[in-house]
Order: structure tokens, then sequence, then C-alpha cells
């Protein structure tokens, strides 16, 4: 089925490509997967032979930036503050985010201009600017860890407006009807906000607000530039001593790249969870009831069959032919004769004398083959 829907989305966004567009296509591909090749095998050969320096590509350069020592003493103390930092910020750009986006929604002017006034400086204003701009001043008020508060209060304050605009955009794709409803059953403007548009915005805009998380965790890197000790500073700290920063800053793009990664498939999760957990409970179609006779209908034409087979043409029914369902199972439908109200003693009788036939032919085969036997010693004269 998803992938059913899958194939109308596309074909409703364009139409499906001929034999011919599929041939440039796939002409088009391998011409691009040999291009991309060829540079790969170009920068290869010029780390291995730089025309100043060492070879870069060799085990003496690789082998601090990948011991055990530079994990437990650079990269992991810096992927720490790294996601301290994001978790924090993404909290508080949250609060931020639903605080401002509700007041920009309320029917107070005053409220809802002054916090578009926020909002707008804070999503116009770049992140790195408002970290230097943090950062100094919090180290001119002799605040510690000024470095680690600017980051964090920096991306609050980015993050959050957007945030912000995603709850302002997903109460006004809403449609009116939820509004004008609980107006009508007696609800203020700030009571149908709160307690019936904001809850289906927030869940609407659940996704894009995950993918934000990723946005958070890589403008992190930024905040190295005013000394904060984050994974980026730190591999540059490990690339600064031994002479390999190109080495270090490899296993620290690998970092990001697998955490964003997973970010990135929770952001594509969380969609299908959320629409199964909110989406109301489907009955399925009914089904309609096959004719007796039907080819289909096996099971009644096995019903019909059995009381043939029965010993002296079985005994009445309790129920009516249709009691097991035109959809029931058939399996086993030979030891269900008690349940369709079959005569228990009857039954039994006829069992009897069906061991009693199956005897009686066993001893008429064994005489049949005695007498064959006498009848051939007889008619041979050498015997």
């Amino acid at each position: 089925m998803i992938a059913m829907a899958k194939q109308r989305e596309q074909s409703l966004l364009f139409d499906a490509p001929g034999p011919r567009a599929l041939k440039k296509i796939r002409i088009a591909n391998i011409i691009a997967a040999c291009v991309f090749a060829i540079c790969v095998i170009a920068l290869l050969m010029r780390l291995s032979n730089p025309p100043e320096g060492e070879n870069q590509l060799s085990w003496v350069l690789w082998n601090p930036a990948l011991e055990s020592e530079a994990w437990i003493d650079f990269y992991l103390p810096g992927l720490w503050m790294t996601l301290k930092a994001s978790l924090l910020a993404v909290i508080g750009s949250i609060v931020f985010g639903l605080f401002f986006g509700l007041c920009r929604l309320l029917p107070n002017f005053i409220i809802r201009s002054a916090s578009a006034v926020v909002v707008e400086f804070c999503r116009a204003v770049p992140v790195l600017m408002l970290m230097i701009f943090l950062w100094r001043a919090f180290a001119l008020s002799g605040m510690k860890e000024a470095s680690y508060w600017a980051v964090v209060l920096a991306l609050i304050m980015y993050n959050g407006s957007v945030v912000a605009e995603l709850v302002r955009s997903g109460v006004g794709n809403l449609p009116n009807g939820q509004r004008e409803a609980s107006l009508a059953l007696g609800l203020s403007e700030y009571q149908s906000l709160t307690q019936i548009e904001m809850p289906q915005a927030i869940i609407a805009m659940m996704p894009a607000a995950v993918t934000q998380l990723v946005v958070v965790l890589k403008d992190t890197a930024l905040g190295s530039i005013i000394m904060y000790t984050d994974l980026l500073q730190e591999s540059r700290r490990l690339g600064s001593m031994y002479f390999n920063i190109l080495q270090t800053l490899s296993v620290a793009a690998v970092i990001y790249f697998l955490i964003c990664l997973a970010l990135s498939w929770f952001a594509e999760w969380l969609p299908s969870h959320l629409k199964n957990r909110t989406a109301a409970p489907t009955e399925a179609d009914p089904v309609a009831p096959i004719a007796i006779m039907d080819p289909s209908n096996v099971n009644q034409m096995a019903v019909a069959d059995e009381v043939k087979e029965l010993p002296y043409g079985g005994t009445p029914r309790k129920y009516h032919v249709h009691h097991r369902g035109t959809n029931a199972s058939i399996h086993h439908w030979r030891h269900t004769r008690y349940l369709q109200g079959y005569d228990e003693h009857h039954l039994k009788t006829g069992d009897e004398t069906e061991e009693n036939s199956k005897n009686t032919t066993k001893s008429n085969r064994k005489d049949n083959a005695k007498n064959t036997s006498k009848h051939h010693l007889k008619d041979d004269p050498k015997a």
C-alpha cells in the first residue's frame, strides 16, 4: 500500500519517463559515476603525493587520530560538550518557539507585534554573530563558562524563532472550522487556541521540528570560533599536536555524519508513528455473502458433500447449513460433525460399521490369495 501511494504521488508530480528517457537517464548516471570516480582517484593521488609535505594517506599520520588516547582525551569529551549544548539548546528552542508562536497568534495587537519583532530579529541575525555578541557580553560581565552559555543562548534564539514560525504556520494551516466550532461551543479565542488548535499544530510540526535538531547539532561547531571546546575544537587541538589536522577533522566529520544520519532516520520514522497514533480506527469493508452453490464457496459445498458420505445418509442437523458462515475455514471439516449437531451414537454405529467392512475386506483378500496359490499348485505338473 505504501509503495502504491508513493507511485501515485510521483505520477501526480511528473509523468513517468519512457524508454528513451530511461535510457538517457541511465547513460547520464553512468557518466556521472565515472566522473566522480575519476575525481576521487585524482584526489587520493594528490593526497598521497602532495607537492609539499608528507603523504597524507600514510599510517604515521592516521594512527594518532585513531588510537584510544585520542578518543578518551579529545573526541569523547568534545562530543559530550557538543551533545550537552545541543540538548539544552533543543529544550530551550522548543520552549522559546511555543511561547512566541503562541504570542504571535493572540488577539492582542501589542503582544502580537512585540513577538513578531523578537522572532524576526532572531531569524535575521546570523547565529555566529549572536554567539560573538553574547560571548563578549558574558565575558565582560565575569560570567563563568561564557562561551558555553553564548553558544546555547544563540542557538535557542535562532532555532526558537524557527520553531515559532512552525507553530504559527501549523495553526494557520488548520481548517477554519476548528476555530468556528470551538467558538460556537462557547470557548473563547484563547481557549480555542490553546486547547483545540495548538495540540494539532504541534503534532503537525513535529517532523519539521525534529529535522531542526540536525541544524542545532551542526551549528554547535560554530562555537569553536569563540573557544568553546566542542568536538570540532578538540579535533583541531589534537591535529595541532601531531600535525595531522586533516586526519583528525576527517574523524570528527564521520562522527557528525553518523549522529545526523540517526536524527534523519528518526525524523523519517516519526511522521508514520504519529499518523498511526492520531489516526482514527477504521473498520474493514463488509464482504458480500457468497451463494451456496457458487464454485468459490467451497465451505458450503464441503458441508453438503459431508452428509452424502455419512453412513445411513446422516441425521438431521440441529443448525442451518449456514451455521458455519461463508468465510469459515474448512480445514479438518470432517472432524467437526459433533459441533454441527450430529447424533453421537449414530456416528459411533457408523464408525463400527466402517471398521467391520474393513475387516471383512481384509479377510476376503486373504482367502482369495490362498485360493489362487492352491490353484497354481494344481495346474503346475512339476509341482
